[in-house]
């Protein structure tokens, strides 16, 4: 007896729970999330404009944590000032008015797509230029509400946003672009954002950018005081470097090549006027177009770049090879006139000698002239030779290590010409050398303090 007695509490107990489980799997939670959602945000029980209550249920300020997820960096403008990006964007606070029970946790959170049914903090991005959603397939937004009452609106959102630049080391610069968010409408009093704990901002993994790389990126707050109140403010700090290679094939090297280039006018002859006139006005207009080029991709600034000094001076150079051929013409001709007047000078010398000789040859009381072999001395003849005789004479003096280096070269004494292009050969590529030294030890090795800002 006892045994069966025994038996049927089993079987009792059997039943029970084959009825319990029965009854579980006949509830449908899609109905018990929109009983649950009628009975929070029915009518007359949920007010939209009414702000959330402070930490803990106190009359402080409602308390909104923020989350990025940063997807996208796609454009970074330099004559505009601004930058592109594709974010996620994270907000979560806690409204008591929305808790519900999550039947035995079954129901881990609600979901919906309609941000005008809860309460939603009034955040703006205060360095915006332009913005969209996302409405492809569907509204990329959401909203989660929580057992707890935490609420999480998350959205897809593209903005465009004003990054004000300092272009003095450009192209060797580093720029930090700002992302700005803060509240319009309610002061700290009622309102305050805080960066999420842990990981706050998140970048998509192998974020790749044309001409720049992102560096680092900082979270800060930035509080802003105004007649009407104080207004609770995040922002993100992107530091992007630009990639200097593409400078430096583009521009550096051109520039480089083409001021070379301009002193193969050294080596030209002299004469051949029309190659070396052609050559430097060639280089000289390219390079002018090269640096007009540069500069259509920048925006008008009132101060120097690094840029602008560096196709200033290439500037330079190119063009004072072209004076360099103007003087050495201007001395060519000028050695040719010299030239041209001792030859002058010394036909007619040479035609006054031969009258002397002429009459001499012609005396009457002589019938055969011969020249004596020994001067008298006060022969104007023989006194030119005895200077001549003494200057060959004269102890030689200490050699100058300029002339003697000058000396090597085929030249002629009178040829003023020649020596400026000799001299040329060597003083632009040594004063071009230290310039390039002097460039970029100064924007190269610098401090990172003058490159952030």
């Amino acid at each position: 007896m006892g045994t069966g007695h025994f038996f049927w509490v089993i079987f009792y107990f059997a039943s029970l729970c084959s009825a319990s489980l029965a009854n579980n799997a006949k509830i449908n939670f899609r109905e018990k999330e929109k009983k649950v959602l009628d009975q929070i945000l029915g009518a007359g029980k949920y007010d939209a404009r009414i702000r959330p209550s402070g930490l803990n249920g106190t009359d402080g300020p409602a308390i909104v944590r923020i989350n990025l997820f940063v997807r996208s960096i796609m454009t970074i403008s330099d004559i505009k000032m601004e930058y592109s990006v594709q974010l996620t964007f994270r907000e979560q606070w806690t409204d008591e008015r929305l808790k519900f029970d999550d039947i035995q946790g079954r129901l881990k959170y609600l979901t919906l797509t309609e941000a005008n049914r809860v309460w939603m903090p009034d955040l703006f991005f205060s360095n915006e230029k332009e913005g969209h959603f996302h409405n492809i397939i569907m509204p990329n937004v959401y909203i989660r509400i929580f057992p707890n009452g935490s609420v999480l609106y998350s959205i897809r959102i593209s903005l465009t946003l004003a990054c004000p630049m300092n272009l003095k080391l450009y192209p060797l610069d580093r720029q930090i672009c700002s992302l700005r968010m803060a509240s319009y409408g309610w002061t700290t009093n009622d309102l305050v954002f805080l960066w999420k704990e842990g990981d706050p901002v998140q970048v998509v993994k192998n974020l790749h950018l044309p001409r720049f790389t992102l560096e680092k990126f900082l979270t800060d707050y930035c509080n802003s005081k105004t007649n009407t109140g104080e207004y609770s403010c995040l922002k993100v700090d992107l530091l992007f470097k630009r990639e200097f290679s593409y400078y430096l094939i583009q521009i550096y090297i051109p520039c480089c090549m083409l001021v070379i280039v301009s002193w193969v006018s050294f080596w030209l002859d002299q004469g051949a006027v029309p190659a070396r006139v052609s050559l430097g006005v060639t280089t000289l207009l390219t390079m002018a177009t090269q640096t007009s080029g540069i500069n259509a991709s920048l925006p008008p600034v009132s101060y120097t770049k690094a840029i602008d000094v560096w196709t200033g001076v290439c500037l330079t150079f190119v063009f004072g090879a072209l004076l360099e051929f103007a003087l050495v013409n201007y001395a060519s001709r000028s050695d040719m006139h010299k030239e041209n007047m001792k030859k002058k000078r010394r036909d007619l010398e040479q035609a006054s000698i031969d009258a002397a000789s002429d009459l001499l040859d012609t005396d009457s009381n002589a019938t055969f002239a011969m020249k004596p072999l020994v001067r008298h001395p006060g022969d104007p003849l023989a006194l030119e030779k005895l200077r001549q005789c003494e200057v060959h004479m004269q102890a030689p003096k200490r050699p100058n290590c300029c002339k003697t280096w000058l000396s090597k070269f085929p030249t002629r004494q009178c040829s003023r010409s020649k020596r400026i292009d000799v001299i040329s050969r060597i003083t632009f590529p040594l004063v071009f050398a230290l310039f390039n030294l002097v460039y970029w030890s100064t924007y190269l090795f610098r401090d990172e303090e003058d490159e952030t800002f």
